[in-house]
């Protein structure tokens, strides 16, 4: 070839791949209902139209059955990124949940295959995000009005609304992109999330609308688990005079309103902005308290007119991103982008319109469980169509992953949509999805999980141990549970059966769920100082495991000054911890700065002795703790060590669900990263008992058990971390 031609064909090749490799744009709002986009056809429809939003939906695709995985805000968030389950990537709850951006997301192998990552707007995960070449995004919940933004170069004030400036923040990223490289951008709103403060455009919009009230708006919770009755969600009773209603002053009506907090939002406005929002407010709260005094008012006339400022403040939000998506569409047409993007349209959960009585998320019922998924992509989606496929948040990453051609990890627990989008039925396509909602001191909803499948949804609340179960076919406002009925007991068995089966199949169970131990006051401080020293970095060998591993610190202080000592070696290990406790605390900061040549850990016997988990729980809960440490830690090796014998004699049942749990766990072992070493012979004698001179409580090595163990591993730990084996 000749040179001038290289230099073109070299010049072209960047702009090639970006054209070959599609562009992904993330439309994201927060608690965005169903029954608020038009496109979903819900009762509401012609009154508050989404217009921008049906765009996307008439040249693309609307889904029907698309749900989330546990209605919060950041748990969902993290769903997103990760591919899997709450209990998986670690972010369960609102509740001081940190998002681990050292494990694997979806933005982080788009960019390492060539992709521009950015994201704008809220991010509600508590650590800054990783695997984006461009971050802007809102502190925490962030705020409506003047909100702060938080980018690599510090916090900076902005002034207008929230929702105009993640648009402009957007569009200007798209704008000074390198545009040869494809990108995803994830453009994520605060709107339309409480405390619902519409923009000053649109105080008065919907103004002359009475919005039609929900049927289940006077729901008084009967036939249903007893725990329904306990949330603090309800129109009637929950919502706030300052933050919600928008009062100004004390609390005159404490019976009808709470008094949780003012309009914090207000009182970020600028004089300009209050005297606007004052001119349209303050009268009509002056009317309703004079109807107030006057006794016009019932209590139901009451929750009704709280119900028309909730909705109508909602919807008004959700105009404000309706536009807003017009503005980011209106640019891929003007550029061009459009012909080579998918567009995606979704919000982290639906969230209750006063269905229920309720306002806010996180039940399983339909209104919350269910998440909006309009997606658009020009040669690729068939536009106008509607698909009815069970569909969930952990699709999202290998969606996107497929539709750039990057190979999907084995640990993602989504399936990728690309042939759902094309309009292809997979045989094998899941016939029911998975919740779990593990409860938050928000709202006082229960923790609760289940299934849904097409027709039926099962539900299990374990403080109650109560079961519900609905035909959504018969009773689509799930108003009465037919788990009692006997017309419904073959159904009840046969989604008993599938719920079984789907918690196997994602690993769900008291080994699995990470959890902490912080009623017992030592373990939080404990905790806190090993994050302390991992922060400090320069370790290159890490134990991690329950009383024995924490032993080394007692009884086997001895042999570890002697064996590691000069080895720059950390020891998490926790007196009484199970398989769950490990998973939380290397999900919460044990990790952090801490990339060892070498992992050895031994972890299982309290789920034997203290709940006597089954051994294929346990085992579960070890390869759990095997996948994080591979993830997050790719350059490590992990020692494997088998669970030590317990009680003296063979034949005691505690021995025999260890070594259970040893036959499963040594085939985690893949002979590279992943060594197994098998430690019973060395404390059994030749009729496999166990010697009280080396545990004297037939659990716990003394300092002579300490030593054996030590010289057990010794050549595997000096060959796995390339230093001299200690005589």
């Amino acid at each position: 070839m000749r040179p001038l031609l290289l230099l073109a064909a070299l010049a072209l090749a960047p702009a090639l791949f970006a054209a070959d490799k599609p562009n992904i744009l993330f439309l994201f709002s927060d608690d965005h209902a169903l029954n608020a986009i038009s496109a979903y056809g819900g009762p509401l429809k012609d009154l508050a139209p989404t217009p921008n939003i049906d765009r996307i939906a008439k040249d693309g695709v609307v889904f029907t059955r698309s749900y989330c995985g546990n209605s919060i805000c950041g748990p969902s968030r993290a769903t997103i990124l990760t591919g899997k389950h709450s209990h998986i990537n670690g972010f369960p709850d609102n509740d001081g949940s940190r998002f681990d951006g050292s494990q694997t997301t979806f933005p982080k192998l788009l960019q390492k295959a060539g992709y521009q990552t950015s994201i704008i707007g809220k991010w509600h995960l508590a650590t800054d995000p990783t695997g984006f070449d461009h971050w802007d995004i809102l502190p925490e919940q962030g705020n409506y009005y003047n909100p702060d933004f938080i980018s690599p170069e510090g916090r900076k004030h902005e002034e207008g609304y929230c929702t105009d400036i993640i648009t402009d923040k957007a569009i200007a990223w798209l704008e000074s992109r390198d545009k040869s490289k494809p990108f995803v951008l994830m453009c994520q709103n605060k709107a339309p999330h409480r405390n619902w403060m519409p923009a000053l455009r649109h105080m008065e919009l919907y103004k002359e609308v009475s919005f039609p009230e929900p049927a289940t708006l006077f729901d008084n919770y009967e036939g249903r688990s007893s725990t329904l009755k306990e949330q603090q969600m309800m129109v009637a009773k929950n919502l706030s005079w300052g933050a919600d209603m928008k009062f100004k002053g004390e609390n005159q009506y404490p019976d009808f309103f709470t008094s949780e907090s003012p309009n914090g939002e207000y009182r970020r406005m600028t004089d300009e902005q209050k005297q606007a929002w004052d001119e349209v407010r303050d009268p009509e709260n002056e009317a309703f308290l004079a109807d107030m005094k006057a006794g016009k008012l019932k209590p139901d006339d009451v929750t009704r007119w709280k119900y028309q400022r909730y909705v109508k403040d909602y919807l008004r939000c959700v105009r404000a991103v309706d536009e807003n998506v017009g503005r980011v569409l209106d640019y891929l047409d003007k550029t061009g982008l459009a012909k080579n993007t998918l567009v995606i349209y979704s919000s982290d959960q639906g969230f209750y319109l006063g269905e229920h009585g309720w306002f806010d998320k996180r039940w399983m019922f339909e209104e919350s469980l269910s998440m909006p998924f309009i997606a658009r992509w020009p040669g690729v989606v068939k536009p106008g169509t509607r698909n009815q496929t069970l569909i969930q948040n952990i699709d999202y990453a290998p969606t996107f992953l497929e539709a750039a051609g990057v190979p999907i990890p084995a640990g993602i627990q989504g399936k990728s949509l690309l042939p759902v989008l094309k309009g292809e039925t997979p045989a094998d396509w899941r016939k029911a999805i998975y919740y779990f909602y593990s409860g938050e001191r928000t709202h006082h909803v229960a923790p609760h999980d289940g299934v849904r499948t097409d027709r039926y949804k099962l539900m299990y609340f374990p403080s109650t141990k109560e079961w519900n179960l609905f035909d959504l076919e018969k009773d689509p406002q799930e108003l009465k549970s037919v788990h009692d009925d006997p017309a419904y007991a073959t159904v009840l068995e046969e989604m008993k059966k599938t719920y079984e089966q789907e918690r196997r199949d994602y690993h769900v169970s008291p080994s699995t769920i990470p959890a902490t131990r912080f009623n017992e006051n030592w373990w939080k401080p404990r905790h806190e100082n090993k994050v302390k020293l991992a922060k400090e970095g320069g370790h290159d060998l890490v134990f991690i495991g329950d009383s024995i591993t924490q032993g080394w610190e007692g009884k086997g202080k001895e042999a570890w000054d002697k064996y590691y000592g000069n080895r720059k070696a950390l020891n998490l290990g926790f007196s009484g911890d199970r398989t769950e406790h490990v998973l939380w605390r290397l999900m919460n900061g044990e990790l952090e700065n801490v990339d060892p040549k070498l992992f050895v850990l031994m972890i299982g016997t309290n789920n034997t002795g203290h709940r006597q988990d089954p051994p294929e729980q346990t085992a579960d809960g070890i390869k759990l703790i095997l996948d994080l440490l591979q993830d997050r830690k790719p350059n490590a090796k992990i020692l494997l060590l088998s669970i030590f014998p317990r009680a003296p004699k063979p034949e005691d049942g505690l021995r025999q669900l260890n070594e259970q749990i040893n036959a499963r766990i040594k085939n985690f072992a893949d002979g590279d990263r992943i060594q197994y070493l098998d430690m019973s012979d060395a404390f059994l004698d030749g009729d496999n008992v166990l010697a009280k001179e080396i545990m004297p409580d037939y659990l716990h090595p003394n300092d002579v058990g300490y030593e054996i163990w030590a010289k057990v591993m010794e050549s595997h730990i000096a060959k796995l971390t390339g230093t001299p084996e200690v005589k």
